[in-house]
């Protein structure tokens, strides 16, 4: 089984930035843990700060990876090219999100992503992406 976790803008600062939303830890840290705890499963992780970028990991991925956890960034409020690159791609898609963006600036709280994604989960910290992991292996295992 194969899993990819995209972040977008800014995540590749994560325990640096604003941690009293984001926390102390960086991504790198905690995807080693993930890692670890699930051996068994081939994750890999991408970041990027470019649209395109982000876009192109999509294609390139969502026709042989069994699940991806996509962290849009700022760019799930905006980017349509992501979300049609989630429309064109069998692999489903949950969107994660570190903090909670209905608890945020209103530009936030619409996500032009969602509809593409088979769900979403907001607010739960890295935790998220744990949850998001749990539920591809589970939807899987049940598939086969």
């Amino acid at each position: 089984m194969k899993i990819i976790i995209i972040n977008g803008p800014n995540l590749n600062l994560l325990g640096k930035r604003e941690p009293e939303v984001y926390g102390n830890q960086s991504f790198e840290g905690f995807f080693n843990q993930l890692k670890s705890n699930f051996s068994d499963i081939d994750i890999e992780y991408f970041q990027s700060n470019i649209e395109g970028e982000i876009v192109e990991k999509i294609q390139k991925t969502g026709f042989g990876y069994q699940g991806i956890i996509l962290n849009a960034g700022a760019y799930t409020h905006t980017s349509v090219a992501i979300s049609d690159a989630i429309a064109a791609v069998p692999a489903p898609v949950i969107e994660v999100h570190i903090s909670n963006i209905y608890a945020r600036e209103k530009f936030r709280h619409k996500s032009i992503i969602s509809k593409e994604c088979i769900g979403m989960i907001s607010g739960l910290g890295l935790e998220g992406y744990l949850l998001a992991l749990t539920y591809l292996i589970n939807k899987k295992s049940s598939n086969d």
